[in-house]
């Protein structure tokens, strides 16, 4: 969406981590149909219900259900945010998934195949979830069986999620005219906003504070080391959050299906790709970023800066349910806080940007990183000061950062990636931040963890994160201030040209 051009996490492929996807895929596409003229807004519209869903799903994975295993149950975070951090580390597997729908056709489709596979297995995730949760939440015994069961359920997800999304992207690609290709993900991507704040609202109605509750105290938990297998107390019936993920399991396959029902013509025969051209190797082109100085640079600021962004996102939700006793139907709708904030921020700032040729995207990411910053301190007084009225002020500086840095760090993915070799680059930037997203939010909580351990205070526990988030930042500044964009594009400038004309 940068400067007229979409971001990088809706470009042909999921992160683009294979060289050769952009290429097959304009291949694939030359061979099964015409470039499409036209892609009404109407149809864009209804495309875009699908990351409505994604977005509703993103929530009730990392914004409900840790809350409720971490703050309501009692159990160890450390565990809880490695699981929830699958969908990162798992994340290149939707390479996979894209370059063979690349190739040929499963039952006639090259994407809804791939698309509804995952997402089938996303649904029945959120229903295992739910049962296995309820389970736990009833007082029944958590045994290994149990724990499987989670880990069976976010696995499910996290493999769902990454074969979806990337074909999801690529079916984008396919309907979408190169000239409009920009609205159709920026439309497509501010749907995945919107499903956050959707989510957040819904989740919490659906969650009522007050009433029945289960209390843990009277389970059979093996040996019991509470820490990691849970103890604690709901304040709302187990049978009101098995219903939470049923329903809402529902609801998204209802938007999944509706939205992409009718998108792909059934091919008649199976696709066939035709050979991807000879390339230099992957570790060849790697090689170029890392003897690079502005590229090596950039890869520090860019994998510190995802690790302190996202080290709260395991808990956020739990930093209020532990130290401030906020229910579930509060703490559900933090979400639609920042979510809405972060909508703000970014169309804000994409404006701007077009309007202001002094807002480069170095300055944009300057500025939200400084936001970001303040927003840590800000969390950072709340939870060691015990100040419950910096919450909401926290959580809007939030949203509006992660907004504004998200478009600067995504221009600068596109400045500090050389033509020519763009797939690779724009690749190793995207796997390096889903990479470094998902070390930041398991490293939020085993460092809550292991503070809690140490010192048995929770205020401390969560300050500490949020503490060392801030610290971290200050350091990206330091880093974003000796990148040079400019001196990037005049040293690659003659290997670009030498690329470009190996690849007539």
């Amino acid at each position: 969406m940068l400067r007229g051009k979409p971001p990088v996490d809706f470009l042909p492929a999921t992160s683009i981590i294979a060289p050769q996807f952009c290429v097959n895929l304009q291949k694939s596409m030359k061979m099964t149909h015409s470039q499409p003229e036209h892609l009404p807004v109407s149809r864009n519209l209804k495309i875009g219900l699908f990351h409505l869903g994604s977005g509703m799903a993103d929530v009730l994975a990392t914004g409900v259900w840790n809350r409720i295993m971490i703050a309501d149950l009692g159990f160890s975070a450390t565990p809880i945010g490695l699981l929830v951090s699958l969908r990162y580390f798992l994340s290149p597997l939707g390479i996979w998934a894209g370059r063979i729908s690349d190739r040929r056709a499963v039952a006639g489709y090259r994407r809804l195949f791939w698309i509804w596979l995952g997402r089938a297995m996303m649904v029945a995730s959120l229903f295992g979830l739910g049962l296995s949760t309820a389970h736990v939440a009833r007082g029944g015994e958590v045994t290994l069986a149990v724990w499987l069961a989670l880990a069976l359920s976010l696995l499910l997800f996290s493999l769902g999620n990454a074969i979806s999304g990337s074909t999801f992207l690529a079916l984008i690609y396919d309907l979408a005219p190169e000239h409009q290709r920009g609205r159709a993900v920026g439309l497509v991507w501010t749907f995945l906003l919107v499903g956050f704040s959707v989510g957040g609202v819904l989740f919490g109605v659906m969650l009522p504070s007050g009433g029945d509750f289960a209390r843990l105290e009277d389970a059979v938990i093996g040996e019991r080391v509470i820490d990691l297998f849970g103890t604690g107390f709901l304040n709302f019936s187990p049978q009101t959050l098995q219903n939470l993920f049923i329903y809402s399991a529902i609801i998204m396959a209802v938007l999944w299906f509706v939205s992409l029902a009718g998108e792909e013509r059934r091919a008649r025969t199976a696709v066939a790709a035709e050979p991807a051209p000879e390339s230099s190797s992957l570790r060849h082109d790697l090689g170029l970023a890392w003897n690079n100085r502005q590229t090596r640079l950039f890869f520090w600021f860019l994998s510190l800066s995802m690790i302190c962004s996202f080290a709260q996102d395991l808990i956020l939700e739990p930093f209020a349910g532990d130290v401030f006793n906020m229910d579930a139907r509060h703490t559900t709708r933090f979400a639609a806080y920042w979510g809405s904030m972060s909508i703000l921020g970014t169309l804000v700032f994409l404006a701007l940007s077009r309007r202001i040729p002094r807002l480069t995207n170095a300055v944009t990411s300057i500025i939200g990183v400084a936001t970001l910053l303040l927003t840590f301190v800000v969390f950072s007084v709340s939870a060691l000061g015990h100040v419950r009225g910096l919450v909401t002020p926290g959580l809007i500086l939030l949203g509006i950062g992660l907004g504004i840095w998200n478009v600067g760090t995504l221009g600068l993915m596109m400045d500090m990636s050389p033509f020519g070799r763009a797939g690779t680059f724009l690749g190793f930037w995207t796997l390096v931040s889903t990479m470094a997203r998902g070390f930041g939010v398991s490293f939020g909580g085993i460092l809550r963890d292991l503070v809690l351990h140490l010192t048995g205070n929770l205020n401390i526990a969560y300050g500490t994160v949020f503490v060392l988030e801030a610290i971290g930042l200050v350091v990206c500044l330091a880093i974003l201030s000796r990148i040079n964009v400019s001196a990037f594009k005049s040293e690659t400038t003659e290997a670009a040209a030498v690329f470009a004309g190996a690849m007539d």
